[in-house]
């Protein structure tokens, strides 16, 4: 009997643990709700996390090793963009706006930062590039939101204006817009 109540006690603490992994991994990694899939989005997660944790560790070594400013800056370019695609009303900001048929970036000066927001369907390992280019613009990335619904995913960035960003809100939203052709481009291939 009590061999019984052990096996019974262990699966309880496996179904438990497993609703804490699949409550703390975002819905877009966990296909289906049995344990094979539960366990095998909370890897892809997990996989995911440490690249960006990587690329945040290798840009803290590249500061403290490179301390001199870059050139000088020149302040963001302003345009107005009435209207925002993402059905925003209170955020009509001054920005700029670059939709393709892959993704949708918006992006807006909110006092010393500006406010990112993309909106695409879930490519893996899209969030590392994104944050790539943010780093490789002189952009520090001060909060990332990750909102998902089935297969579309909405991005939404706080990042901070680098003294050595030479860009408009233009350039940078087009650059963001970059990141995502290879994959197209790879996607429509296959």
């Amino acid at each position: 009997m009590s061999h019984i109540a052990v096996e019974r006690n262990r699966r309880r603490q496996m179904n438990e643990h497993l609703k804490v992994l699949r409550s703390l991994t975002p819905c877009f990694y966990i296909k289906r709700g049995d344990q094979a899939s539960i366990i095998g989005g909370v890897i892809e997660f997990i996989k995911e996390l440490h690249q960006v944790l990587q690329s945040l560790e290798s840009k803290k070594r590249r500061k403290s090793l490179s301390p001199s400013p870059g050139p000088s800056p020149r302040p963001l370019q302003l345009t107005s963009q009435p209207d925002t695609p993402f059905g925003l009303e209170n955020f009509k900001e001054l920005g700029a706006c670059c939709n393709s048929s892959v993704a949708d970036v918006e992006a807006k000066i909110s006092g010393s930062n500006v406010i990112l927001r993309i909106i695409s369907r879930r490519i893996p390992g899209q969030i590392v590039k994104i944050i790539n280019v943010l780093e490789k613009l002189s952009f520090e990335v001060l909060h990332l939101n990750i909102s998902s619904m089935e297969e579309t995913v909405l991005y939404s960035f706080v990042i901070k204006i680098g003294l050595e960003c030479q860009l408009s809100v233009e350039e940078l939203a087009l650059e963001v817009q970059q990141s995502f052709r290879s994959d197209a481009v790879y996607a429509n291939e296959i």
